[in-house]
């Protein structure tokens, strides 16, 4: 492998991970194009089903609680969920290593979007007039563009909220919206890298606010699907009957919406994804045209998912379910397997040491990620033995609540309600919650352990202090983790 490869990552906004899938109705022939040559991760899964959190998470290697960023940025005062700055960023480790770096399209990670300061000398964003009205109608991304009234859907009530934009139709070409925008000014910098006389490597990221956000699809991209023929979740009418009762709650958000809205949902969804496909495939063109393209590391990703129906839920936020945190994970490039699938567990804030180990530049080392290079060589290699683990603090309306993954057992510590146990073989949809099974009890305890020990290790002292009367959540206390081998 090439000393210092150049990088590009295609960061997309709540994608599931079974869109990308073989057998997906979802249509990407580009995405489907860099697994061909690469290596498809199929347990991914994101640190915390929220944005700012979440990508705050891939930029420092740290989970949430460690870098600060607990809940959306924009949607909390000045003096909270602000990002600590004292911790370095990879893209910071790149450009020490001679990286020219260049970031395009969505930032969400914190305010003052001055991302020189954390290492991405060329960059263009989206400011946060985007998030104005967001989902109403009346964001920028929306106005202007002419929605189809037979295949626009709103959502209304209860009584006191603003009507929100669901899913719709319009005549505006996918190329005079945002996702092409963005993959210009990707372009654009990525060209002048290769035509520049420094021979310097170069790395560039092409953020995405889509999928996510309202449903809105070209029509000429709708047009490929047959809304009929787009399979529903088999989870989609979950009567979730023995899980947090908050869970319930929220399925009655979307209660109203018929199964043939549902597809509609889930035809505009799919669009989205499928433009973005188009716009990678920009990417992926030039590259190979210049010559580039055996000489870059390629990564496409999500920073969570999103349900469409799944559990009755839409959006993400809500819920430990697979479809807001398995998250999609294509790698390519030189050093790594091609067309090969690997099981092993890993993080998409575990692309932060990965991508510094692929450059050879100076390691972030911290126990909240580690680096799967070993995966991309060796596809049947295991990245993380004791577990992938996760954290949620609610966006909004907080709550506390921890996941861990071992094999195909899934545990969930909520702070809120009853804990959760899923046996993902047996049960894929998550829809037979395994926590009050005497049967499991022993699994429930050493999984319990598990957590405290994840919780330990990272320093989370808000939890790991929880000896206090009426905080004694855990069936296993913080007393009880495993020591360290």
């Amino acid at each position: 492998m090439a000393a210092q490869p150049n990088i590009l990552l295609f960061l997309m906004d709540a994608c599931q991970a079974a869109a990308l899938e073989p057998g997906s109705a979802c249509q990407t022939p580009n995405f489907d194009r860099l697994a061909a040559r690469g290596l498809r991760f199929r347990r991914a899964y994101c640190p915390s089903p929220t944005c700012s959190p979440s990508r705050a998470s891939l930029m420092t290697g740290l989970l949430p609680h460690n870098h600060g960023v607990l809940e959306v940025e924009h949607g909390r005062d000045d003096d909270q969920c602000v990002l600590r700055t004292e911790h370095p960023h990879w893209a910071q480790r790149l450009s020490e290593a001679s990286y020219v770096t260049g970031y395009f399209g969505k930032w969400h990670i914190e305010r003052t979007q001055r991302l020189e300061d954390f290492g991405w000398r060329h960059h263009h964003v989206k400011g946060a007039g985007h998030h104005a009205g967001l989902g109403t109608g009346k964001e920028p991304s929306t106005q202007g563009i002419g929605l189809d009234p037979a295949l626009t859907r709103y959502q209304h009530g209860p009584e006191g909220y603003n009507d929100l934009l669901h899913y719709g139709v319009t005549d505006t070409p996918a190329t005079r919206r945002y996702p092409a925008y963005t993959t210009n000014q990707a372009l654009e910098f990525i060209q002048r890298q290769i035509a520049s006389p420094d021979g310097e490597p170069w790395c560039a990221c092409a953020s995405f606010s889509e999928p996510n956000e309202a449903l809105i699809v070209s029509r000429e991209t709708f047009e490929r699907y047959d809304p009929s023929s787009i399979p529903l979740p088999e989870n989609l009418r979950d009567p979730l009957e023995g899980q947090p009762g908050l869970y319930r709650r929220q399925q009655g958000i979307a209660a109203g919406l018929s199964d043939d809205e549902w597809r509609l949902a889930r035809t505009c969804y799919f669009g989205r994804i499928t433009e973005l496909d188009d716009q990678f495939g920009r990417l992926l063109d030039s590259l190979e045209a210049s010559g580039q393209l055996d000489e870059t590391v390629i990564a496409v990703t999500s920073d969570h998912g999103r349900y469409v129906g799944a559990h009755g839920f839409d959006a993400h936020n809500f819920g430990a379910f697979e479809e807001i945190y398995r998250v999609p994970l294509l790698m390519a490039g030189p050093g790594i397997s091609a067309g090969a699938e690997s099981e092993s567990l890993v993080g998409f804030h575990d692309l932060c040491p990965t991508l510094l180990d692929l450059s050879g530049a100076e390691p972030i080392e911290v126990p909240d990620s580690v680096s799967f290079s070993p995966v991309l060589q060796d596809p049947t290699a295991i990245s993380r033995p004791h577990g992938m683990y996760a954290e949620n603090h609610g966006t909004r309306f907080s709550l506390t609540q921890r996941i861990l993954w071992q094999g195909d057992w899934k545990f969930v510590f909520n702070g809120f309600d009853f804990d959760e146990l899923y046996d993902l073989a047996s049960d894929p949809w998550e829809m037979h919650n395994l926590a009050n099974d005497p049967a499991q009890q022993k699994r429930i305890a050493s999984m319990m352990k598990d957590v405290w020990r994840f919780i330990q290790e990272t320093g989370d002292r808000t939890l790991n202090e929880t000896h206090y009367f009426s905080m004694r959540m855990g069936v296993v206390g913080p007393n009880g983790s495993r020591d360290t081998p």
